[in-house]
Parts: C-alpha cells; structure tokens; sequence
C-alpha cells in the first residue's frame, strides 16, 4: 500500500479526493498538508499544519508515493495579481519541488480549462505557466487536470459561478463536453483512478475526458 501528500484538502476537489483516498485500498497513510486545522479526523489522516511560504523546510520519516495538489484561489479571494500569483504558481511549484526531493514520483495537479502560458487572460496564463514549470521538474509521472466550471458545495458560494451554474446545466444538452460544468466529485474520481494506474509518463485531461470517464 502507497502513501499520498495532498495540498488543497479543504477546497471543492480536495475535500472530495480526501474521502476518496480513505476509502481506497491502495493507501494506507495519507498526509494532508493544511494552513489551519480542518478537522479531518481519520486513522489514515495525518494532518500537518504548516506556512506554506515555508513548505521547502519538511520532512518526512517515511517515503512518499504520490502527490495531489488542488490549490487554487482567484484573483477576487487572493485581493491581488501578486497574491494569486503566489497561491496558483509559487505554493504549487515549491509543493512539487518537495515531492520531488522526498521521493514522490507521481505528481497530479488540477490547474483550468484554458490553460495557456501565452493567453492573454491572466488566470489562464498563469495555469498555463505552472503546468509548464511542472513538466520540467522531471516526475516520473505527471497528471495535469482541467476541468471545466466546477459543481459542488463550496463553503464559500461564488455568485458568478451560481449564475453560470445555473445557465450551464440548462443547456447542457447543446455544451460540447469540455466546456460543461462537472461535478467536484467526478474530478477527484479520475485524479484517483490515474494515480492508481500503471501509465508514465504526462497526461494533460480535459474536461470532457473526465466527464466521460
């Protein structure tokens, strides 16, 4: 059995791909890294409070297996491109880098629909810079998921989503599939199935891939 390291736990996907690693067979310890305690309670759960600016500086005292990374904020919750910027390619990059150095070989991360390092949408440049920084840190396997408008209860409703959500579900009959909404649960249940598969390598996943998977 496989140990896991997830950044991310308490967002939309990552709460769901918590559960998802509980109940999988594949995993007898997880570790999930945290800024405040959530309260995740758990034999399998270790929780590790930390300062992320800080990630470079832990250790572990067994070997890790495979890194989840679901970090992600927007410009609105981060209060600056700075600050975005820090959560959506710093936090993840140095979170990378340390799976690298403790021996991690797989590595799967959300990043967006539109990724694109050369977008002029500054959200979809930034995705698309990160998984470029990724692919050169050199894991021996490299998941790269983009969904869509992601569906799910968010601690925190975003209204614009609310709104898009709602339109988006009315004419999902006329959406091609890598543009409709999907549920946060659908998204953690390919994370888990490609960390758990045989494959090597970089695999970029749409949103339309996972809805039909």
């Amino acid at each position: 059995m496989k140990t896991a390291l997830i950044a991310g736990a308490s967002g939309l996907i990552g709460k769901e791909l918590v559960q998802k690693l509980i109940s999988s067979d594949q995993y007898r310890r997880i570790y999930v890294l945290s800024r405040k305690k959530s309260g995740l309670v758990h034999e399998k759960i270790t929780e590790l409070v930390i300062d992320f600016d800080q990630i470079d500086q832990l250790k572990f005292d067994e070997p890790i297996d495979d890194l989840f990374c679901t970090l992600g904020t927007t410009i609105k919750q981060a209060g600056s491109r700075d600050n975005f910027m820090k959560v959506d390619y710093q936090y993840i990059i140095e979170f990378a880098k340390l799976g690298k150095r403790i021996g991690a070989t797989k590595f799967l991360v959300i990043s967006a629909m539109g990724a694109n390092s050369k977008s002029s949408v500054f959200y979809n440049q930034v995705k698309g810079m990160t998984e470029e920084a990724l692919k050169s840190i050199g894991f021996s396997r490299l998941v790269i998921l983009r969904p869509s408008l992601l569906l799910g209860e968010r601690p925190e409703p975003r209204f614009g989503e609310q709104i898009a959500s709602f339109f988006m579900k009315a004419l999902n009959f006329l959406i091609p599939d890598n543009f409709k909404a999907i549920k946060a649960e659908k998204v953690a249940d390919n994370m888990l199935r490609m960390a758990t598969d045989s494959a090597e390598g970089i695999s970029i996943v749409e949103s339309g891939e996972m809805i039909r998977n």
